[in-house]
């Protein structure tokens, strides 16, 4: 009996703990370009924001122009459509120490074959581009290729994302895809490089890249690869070394052949998502001593994610969403230690802010996300609290 009174005593010290291990949060709104709404993306150590908002010319759906947001500053990154196109969107993830960023943008021109590869709806011409020393700079497609994203820029100057190939493929999942596309990294004076798939794969797409040059994302085929920014998703999940040679990741148990990589740190520890036979989607962390490990569910949740492209800090502290279904509201999480935590348990009781998803979270575990606030979507800084 003694043994058993000291193993609950334990037990409740131990949760006990944990609860007061939980870091609370400030929530800082970062405002829009004009319009009503904003996404927050990424962040980097000191603490700039990157996202996309809604200027004044752009209402509903997920239209949108890239930001930067610092010390209560959000500067509009516009769009490779510039002036002739008052209506292109864009979006900004990163950014670096320097303050470059990475971007996916609409240019003015319709694509060729009719795609939508920025997923925008508009089917213009899409591509990666980056900021950087004050100007927004087109990167370059893979030969034979009209479109490309960017999603991620390292300290390096080091930017990854996806391009098209000239490969024209009918079997492409994605509707109105014409042609294969695959991982891409950018080196600082934007010379384009491609990242293979593993064996047996044709297409792929990249995600997050740490400081080390090492990427990770999906390889798949056409036919079972969807694209980002709308319902990212393929078989495998990968990890491209500084060399460009890749990694299968491996699935969690009872996988069903859906894996994503989306962020990687630098210690090289992987956060990412794996959905099982039970139609559950989880999200994991993958170490190379341990592998994958299920990092849990939120009661009545279906659907955890830690997305692209920077969910997982040195500290191995993650950041994502989680959804009850498909009628249901998302929520944002926060995991440290083995514990999943809803983000809207960590802000002041009474906050007018009901957090819906995080997307990014730094080293000093700042966290960076989207929320609903008077009924508008904003942009959010989770900023721990001393």
């Amino acid at each position: 009996m003694k043994s058993i009174l000291a193993s609950i005593a334990a037990s409740s010290l131990l949760a006990a703990f944990t609860l007061q291990a939980q870091p609370r949060y400030t929530i800082t709104d970062l405002g829009t370009l004009g319009g009503t709404y904003s996404y927050a993306y990424g962040l980097n150590n000191a603490g700039a924001v990157a996202g996309g908002s809604a200027t004044q010319s752009q209402t509903g759906g997920l239209y949108q122009t890239g930001f930067l947001w610092y010390g209560g500053h959000m500067i509009d990154l516009g769009t490779l459509g510039g002036h002739a196109c008052p209506t292109c969107n864009s979006e900004a993830g990163g950014p670096n120490a320097s303050g470059e960023s990475a971007l996916i943008s609409e240019t003015s021109k319709t694509d060729p074959n009719g795609e939508d590869f920025c997923g925008f709806g508009t089917h213009r011409q899409c591509l990666a581009a980056v900021w950087k020393n004050g100007a927004l700079t087109a990167l370059p497609p893979l030969t034979g290729g009209h479109n490309s994203q960017a999603y991620w820029v390292n300290e390096q100057g080091q930017v990854v994302g996806f391009a098209e190939t000239g490969t024209p493929d009918s079997t492409c999942a994605v509707p109105f895809q014409a042609l294969r596309f695959e991982a891409a990294m950018w080196d600082a004076n934007g010379t384009i490089h491609e990242l293979q798939p593993l064996q047996g794969d044709t297409v792929g797409f990249a995600f997050g890249i740490n400081d080390f040059g090492q990427a990770v994302g999906v390889s798949g085929l056409c036919s079972n690869t969807t694209l980002p920014p709308v319902g990212p998703a393929g078989p495998h999940a990968v990890l491209w070394e500084r060399d460009g040679s890749p990694t299968d990741l491996g699935s969690l148990p009872g996988s069903v052949g859906n894996n994503v990589a989306g962020s990687i740190n630098n210690r090289g520890d992987v956060a990412g998502t794996s959905a099982l036979s039970d139609g559950t989607v989880h999200a994991y962390l993958w170490t190379k001593q341990t592998g994958m490990q299920d990092l849990g569910m939120l009661p009545g949740d279906f659907v955890t994610v830690p997305p692209c492209c920077h969910t997982i800090n040195d500290k191995r502290q993650v950041a994502g969403f989680s959804c009850p279904g498909p009628q249901g509201a998302c929520r944002a999480f926060f995991w440290q230690d083995q514990v999943l935590t809803d983000l809207n348990t960590l802000i002041p009781s009474g906050s007018p802010w009901y957090l819906q998803a995080a997307l990014s979270i730094n080293d000093a575990g700042e966290i960076v996300g989207y929320g609903l606030i008077n009924g508008n979507i904003h942009g959010f800084l989770a900023t721990p609290r001393q």
